[in-house]
This record gives structure tokens, sequence and C-alpha cells, in this order.
């Protein structure tokens, strides 16, 4: 039976390098896979390439593609990814220039654009998940509108003889997927064998988190090597059947926690776990420990594909202004806590009004609040004031009384912190997949 083993290289947009270095040298893949999109990436991609437009992909791609790709052409390793982003064509040239400057030769770059839907989604007038009201509605000002698109287009590519396939929005799994339907040439109505790569594609999609990484927890939960983690490889059988493993001796761990607990990550239902190309059903997965660090998995299933594209939204939100500083010592939570009452009572002196605000003890009850926080008496303690407004100049309020502090009390303050960044907001809504088109273009080198 064939076999095919691709390795993810990367599970967001700002992750390691080198686990992918090793993946390449190391791993005996014949694919690597970085998987670099979260809901608000693109979106902020869009903003940069609207003041830039050469840029808008991933700021990583570069590095990355100067670290793998010597090894990728001296071995015939293909890459697929969505590190294209908002701008897959400019991400295509800077990678085309690159391999020029190793000497690769006969090198085809495939760029899959299509998920760009803005204009459609403006015209439509669709309705957002959150806000529940349509576009017009809305009262935003609208950024980005991205659908997630499916695996038939890099599917394509692959078929045509791209080495690197570089896009933008697509489905996590799906970048996975692409590749074993083009080595097992798996129809896109098969749904089983559909439903069985999206489910491998799922396990890899967050690479490290499956090796250990998000899985530890000291005394609990103890992985080995954190600092050396290394990333998943799927050993892939043409049934569907596959072997999580990673690289021999590397960080980490595959075992049957950390596969289960990625099988869940971000599940609403397992039965029923809809990408643009299966509705994936992972209720009868089964995962066997064949090996130190390999795991077996087998079963799911499919059904036909939903008729419609989830579209993530991005849109203009205000400004938040924050400010922190910083108490140590005895008493240092009642001085922090008189520090928050100082800027609310500042704040109601200047008639600073903001739309939402948090008045936070980090240590003490910023991650659950007051009801569920153990309240304890640390040594240290760190003071928040985070407010969102529509204005910056607004928002430039916060850091600056929180500053104050310094000298206006309470006594031992220190290591101030201030910033006001812009709010770039997701919403999501869903797109006929009849109003998509995709299109693919090649680089050859």
């Amino acid at each position: 039976m064939k076999k095919i083993r691709i390795g993810s290289g990367a599970g967001y947009a700002g992750d390691r390098i080198e686990p992918a270095v090793e993946l390449v040298k190391k791993g005996n893949i014949q694919y690597l896979v970085f998987e670099c999109l979260a809901e608000r990436t693109i979106a902020i991609g869009q903003r940069q390439k609207k003041h830039d437009p050469e840029t808008g992909y991933n700021e990583l791609l570069a590095a990355r593609m100067r670290a793998v790709l010597p090894t990728c052409l001296e071995k015939g390793i293909k890459i697929v990814t969505n590190m294209g982003s908002a701008n897959p064509r400019a991400a295509a040239k800077v990678t085309a220039e690159i391999a020029k400057s190793l000497g690769a030769k006969n090198l085809k770059i495939a760029i899959v654009e299509g998920d760009d839907v803005y204009d459609a989604v403006i015209k439509q007038d669709l309705l957002l998940d959150e806000q529940k009201k349509t576009i017009s509605q809305c009262g935003k000002k609208i950024i980005s509108a991205n659908a997630y698109i499916g695996a038939q287009p890099l599917v394509e590519a692959l078929n045509n003889g791209a080495d690197i396939v570089i896009a933008g929005r697509v489905a996590d799994p799906s970048l996975f997927l692409s590749i074993m339907r083009h080595e097992f040439n798996w129809s896109e109505t098969d749904w089983e064998h559909l439903g069985k790569g999206t489910i491998i594609g799922h396990l890899l999609e967050c690479a490290g988190q499956i090796t250990g990484g998000y899985f530890a927890d000291p005394g609990f939960k103890d992985v080995p090597n954190l600092d050396k983690l290394g990333f998943p490889i799927a050993e892939i059988s043409e049934n569907g059947d596959a072997v999580i493993t990673k690289v021999e001796g590397s960080g980490g761990v595959v075992n049957l926690d950390t596969c289960k607990e990625q099988m869940l990550y971000e599940i609403h239902r397992p039965d029923d776990y809809k990408t643009p190309d299966v509705i994936a059903d992972f209720t009868h997965v089964t995962f066997t420990q064949i090996a130190k660090d390999q795991v077996a998995v087998s079963g799911g299933t499919g059904h036909p594909r939903p008729e419609t594209l989830k579209v993530s939204v991005g849109y203009e939100d205000g400004f938040i202004g924050e400010g922190e500083m910083s108490y140590a010592g005895p008493g240092a939570v009642t001085r922090g806590r008189l520090a928050l009452d100082i800027v609310k009572g500042r704040l109601a002196v200047m008639n600073i009004h903001p739309e939402e605000i948090r008045y936070d003890l980090i240590g003490i009850n910023s991650l659950h609040g007051d009801k569920l926080s153990q309240h304890s008496q640390p040594y240290e303690v760190r003071a928040r004031v985070a407010a969102r407004f529509a204005t910056k100049a607004q928002a430039a309020a916060i850091g600056n009384e929180v500053e104050t502090l310094y000298t206006n009390g309470p006594t031992g303050g220190g290591g101030a912190m201030k910033s006001v960044k812009e709010i770039v907001a997701m919403d999501s809504t869903y797109i006929p997949r009849s109003l998509i088109t995709t299109t693919i273009n090649y680089v050859e080198v």
C-alpha cells in the first residue's frame, strides 16, 4: 500500500523555524506544510497590503524559506502553505527570488487565489454571526472578508507539477488533505477518505501541540525537552490510516493523550465537523500506541460537504488604551488595588467614559475575576487598566494616567508600561460556494 510522510512545519504565524528545519533534514518527509493563519491574521495582512502592495503575506515567510529551501531543493521535498495570507502573489515573488539565489532550477511555484470575497460579501449584504446584523446595518468599517476555501485548487496545482503551493485563506486541514488527494487520487466526492484525511490534517495543523507543547502540565502531564520540541510527522497510507510521530531524538512526546487532546481541539461537534471539502465525523476514530512516539490513527468518515463556506470578516473597532504598574513587597496587593481605584477616580474627574474598561491585578484576578480567583497575598503584583475607545487620542489617556502613579501614589510602583493599539475585530458569515472562483497561477524559476 502506498504511503507518504507529511511534516507540519508551523502551527501559527509566528511559530518556531528550527523544528521545520529538523523535519526536512531528519524527518524523511516528502511534503512540508506551513499552516500560519489564525482568524485575525489575514485581516492584519489586508491592512498591511493596503499601505504597501508588496506586503500582506506572512512576515516570517522569507526566513522560513531561506531556512528550509536548501534541503527541500536537495531532497525534492514539496511545500504547501497558506503563508500567502492577504497577498499570495507577493509571497510567491519573494519565494522565487530566494530560490533563484540558492541556484534552484526547474522549480514551479503555484499561487492560489480566490478566497478574498470582500466585494461579494458587501454586495450580498450578508448577516454577521456575532452581531446578528447585516454588513450594511453593523455600522463598522469592513477591512477584509476571506472565505475558507478547500483543497481542490491546491490539488490541481500539485497535479500540474507545483513544487511549492502558496495560498491565502485555506481551511487548516485542507492544506494537508490536498496532498493526500493528489498522492492517492481521492476524488472530491470520496466522503469517507476525505473525512479521514481531514482528521489527519486536524491532528497536524497546530504543529507542536500534538507533540506535547500545549499539552504539557508539570507534575500532571510531564513532557521532556520542550526547549527542543519536535514538530509532528504523519505517515499516511492510501486507505486513510496514519501514524503520528516526530523526528527521533527531538523533544516532546507523541502518545495517546496528546493525540486525543488535539483531536478535540476547537471541535464543537465531533460528528459534524464542517470544512469546505467534507463534513468530517470523528466519532469512531481510534488511537493505538504502537511504539515510543508513534501513535496509529484509524477510523472516522465523512459526509457530503456543505453548500456554503465560512467567511472571516475583519473590521475596525476602535482603539485599546492600556497601562500597567508593578508593586512588590508587603502589602503589594493592597497597594495594587489602591492604584486601580486612583485611576478609576481620575477618569471620573476628567470625564473620560470608555466603551469598555477592565481593572485587573495580574496574578490575582486578571483571568477569572474575583469570584473564581483564589485571593492569595503574593509578594508581587501588576496592576493593569485597559479600555476601549472610538479614537486613538481618547485611548492614550489610560496609559498616561497609570504612568502618573509613579509620583502620585501609592508607594513603590515601578515598571510602568503604556500603549495604544488599533483594534482589528473579527466576525464571520457564510457565503454560497457558487459565488467563489479560485484561480491558479504559476511562477517558474
